[in-house]
């Protein structure tokens, strides 16, 4: 059996043998093994002789039924081959009926068509002698229910009345032709009549008689008229208008043969009736009074039109179905979008004015003329290269004249123009129309409010001289970096869509780059006099604070203060200052402008300390002085501030050093780079320099 393994099958035959299953063992028979191993191979020899006769008499008998069977295959071919030529010959036979039977309905048709034609005329002529003799007898003409035949023999005779001679067959053709029209007009009530009650099978049957008549697009516009009846009666004429051709596509194509036609002439009816009607009533009242309503009303009408029109294109309307719904939309909107964008300009322009002249009069502020022309261009010339104030100081109070409400209104109204410009301009026209408008934006928000702002900052900011100079200018750089974010947004996100791939888009840019470069020379000049008032505010707190005795005490040995009063006040306004410059900007200018306060602060303090004799307690209270300055300046978090008050630190240590250990400290780490003449500067401003042990140490 299979699986079969002859070492399994020897494993097997060893242990059913007594004495042959333990190898080694004292029950182990090796003899007794090998007499059952020879029997039983004479018993597999006897069993192979027995199968190898079986295989032998299988296999004689499988040739016997094999010959037998190639015998059955060519009797069974031979009958084959009869059989395929009784079937050719049948075949044959049958083409040659078939053609016989072809050639006798075509001569059976010849005679027959000429006879249905001359029975159809002879039925005609009947038809017209009733004419003729002016009473209509037949059945046909006079029962209501037979008006389908009617119809066809009219229409026929209508056709063969039209050639005949007007002298001879006046009469005749007059009664002939007004039987059609009644006709006609009945089938017509008849599809009306079908339509209202919604009979969709006889409305088809009528419209497929009328075909053929004049009248077949009266039927049609008979039809369309119906439909509209009750379907507009909502506030939404849109909407309705989309569910009635969704209704009516269902249904136009189970009663016309055209129905694609159907259905746009219904379209047509609807646009340049019911939805012209609606548009000219609500543009109309607002036009000349109202520009706002009226751009708004534009903007929502086109919308909705256009929303309408691609839901419409779902529908079967022809071959270019496109072009007819925009040729539709064109003719509602030719005369509006025409000066659309001189309408959305002047619009456009008086709000924008109208918003920045609101918040100036709740300022009470009479804006003034910046102006422009020969002096004023002098002005501007000599003020950037000598940054000095031109014209009086102006106190504005801490007012920046810069409102973010303002920003967010005129933004609001721009973004609004952009979408409208977007919508209805002429695509040959948006990059044009979106720059007029974004010029307005820069003439309104960066012009006259911006740029305003920043030069009455400008004239706002003290001399550097002046007393507790309040300084409000960095709160107007604050507000103008704050705008010019929203500005650059918007200028991205909806003005760069409309521009993006015309020749309008370099010239945006160079605008706004333009308006950039202008305002950030204001600030740069109003920022720079701003940090000069501050150097002036610590010159007045030094000069009114600081005390010759303060570096030079009567009593050397009764000094109780740990650093001056006056360095005290002076590092209080520095830090309230380094805060509001971290307040007022971002970015990379915080560190530009703080680097630029920190080394102006320094060389004041350092000239400052020049001025001064030090005694060496007076030093100490110096190094003191010069440690919280150098406190103060790590809150700049600039390296190069920090590094300066380090220096300035260590060349104080030279006004409290033995003279025997100046050398030692000269040549240290900070002060080993610095020049001979400021070491020698400071060790001058000790009161014991005269002294020639001191003069001979530091020679």
């Amino acid at each position: 059996q299979e699986p079969f393994v002859a070492d399994e099958y020897i494993e097997r035959l060893a242990w059913r043998t007594p004495g042959g299953g333990s190898r080694g063992g004292e029950a182990f028979d090796p003899k007794r093994l090998l007499e059952e191993f020879v029997n039983h191979i004479q018993e597999l020899q006897v069993m192979d002789e027995r199968i190898q006769r079986k295989v032998e008499k299988l296999e004689q008998q499988c040739q016997k039924e094999a010959k037998e069977f190639a015998k059955k295959v060519q009797e069974l071919q031979k009958s084959n081959q009869v059989a395929f030529q009784h079937f050719q010959e049948l075949d044959e036979h049958i083409s040659y009926v078939a053609t016989k039977v072809c050639h006798l309905g075509d001569q059976l048709e010849g005679v027959n068509t000429p006879r249905q034609r001359a029975v159809e005329a002879q039925k005609l002529m009947k038809y017209f002698n009733e004419f003729l003799d002016g009473e209509l007898k037949s059945d046909v003409f006079t029962n209501s229910e037979k008006i389908k035949e009617a119809a066809d023999i009219i229409q026929k005779l209508h056709l063969i009345a039209q050639e005949l001679p007007f002298d001879r067959f006046s009469e005749v053709k007059s009664k002939i032709a007004s039987k059609y029209h009644d006709l006609e007009c009945q089938l017509i009530q008849e599809f009306t009549s079908a339509q209202r009650r919604g009979e969709i099978s006889r409305m088809r049957e009528v419209a497929a008689v009328l075909l053929h008549f004049k009248g077949y697009s009266h039927c049609v516009d008979v039809y369309i008229k119906q439909c509209q009846e009750g379907a507009f009666l909502r506030n939404d004429v849109f909407e309705d208008a989309a569910i009635l051709c969704q209704r009516v596509n269902k249904q136009v194509g189970e009663i016309f043969s055209n129905p694609e036609t159907v259905l746009a002439k219904l379209i047509q009816n609807i646009f340049e009736v019911k939805l012209q009607s609606y548009v000219k009533d609500q543009l109309e009242e607002h036009r000349k009074s109202d520009a706002e309503q009226y751009l708004k009303n534009l903007y929502d009408l086109y919308t909705r039109t256009t929303n309408l029109s691609s839901k419409l294109m779902e529908f079967n309307l022809g071959t270019d179905k496109q072009t007819f719904l925009s040729k539709l939309i064109k003719a509602i909107f030719i005369s509006y979008l025409e000066n659309y964008i001189e309408v959305e300009i002047g619009y456009l322009k008086s709000r924008s004015a109208m918003i920045l002249q609101r918040y100036y009069d709740s300022k009470n502020h009479q804006k003034r003329s910046i102006g422009t022309g020969g002096i004023q261009d002098l002005k501007e010339r000599l003020r950037q290269r000598t940054n000095l104030p031109l014209g009086p100081s102006i106190d504005t109070h801490g007012e920046t004249f810069l409102s973010q409400d303002v920003v967010v209104n005129l933004l609001q109204e721009t973004k609004q123009a952009f979408e409208r410009c977007h919508r209805l301009s002429d695509p040959s026209d948006l990059p044009k129309n979106a720059f007029r408008i974004f010029s307005l934006l820069v003439e309104f928000l960066c012009t006259e409010h911006i740029d305003y702002a920043l030069e009455t900052g400008l004239a706002g900011i003290p001399s550097s001289d002046s007393k507790n100079a309040n300084l409000y200018f960095l709160d107007v750089v604050h507000q103008a970096n704050t705008i010019f974010h929203l500005f650059d947004k918007q200028f991205n996100d909806h003005l760069m869509p409309l521009i993006s791939s015309s020749p309008k888009l370099s010239e945006c840019l160079q605008k706004k780059k333009d308006i950039i470069e202008q305002m950030e020379v204001k600030l740069d000049m109003g920022i720079d006099r701003t940090l000069n008032c501050m150097i002036g505010q610590m010159k007045h707190i030094l000069a009114a604070e600081q005390k010759k005795t303060d570096f030079k005490p009567e009593d050397e040995n009764n000094v109780l203060i740990q650093y001056t009063n006056a360095c005290v006040k002076v590092c209080g306004y520095v830090r309230k200052q380094v805060e509001k410059i971290r307040n007022s900007m971002d970015g990379k200018n915080v560190d530009t402008v703080l680097m630029e306060l920190g080394v102006r602060f320094h060389r004041l303090i350092y000239e400052h300390l020049q001025q001064y004799s030090y005694s060496c307690m007076g030093g100490m209270l110096a190094i003191c002085d010069v440690a919280e300055y150098r406190k103060c300046a790590k809150d700049f978090k600039i390296a190069l501030v920090l590094q300066l008050f380090d220096t300035l630190h260590a060349l104080c240590n030279l006004l409290v050093v033995a003279p025997d250990n100046l050398k030692q400290v000269c040549s240290g780490e900070q002060l080993a780079n610095l020049d001979k003449n400021i070491l020698h500067s400071f060790v001058q401003l000790r009161v014991d320099y005269r002294s020639a042990r001191l003069a001979r140490h530091f020679s």
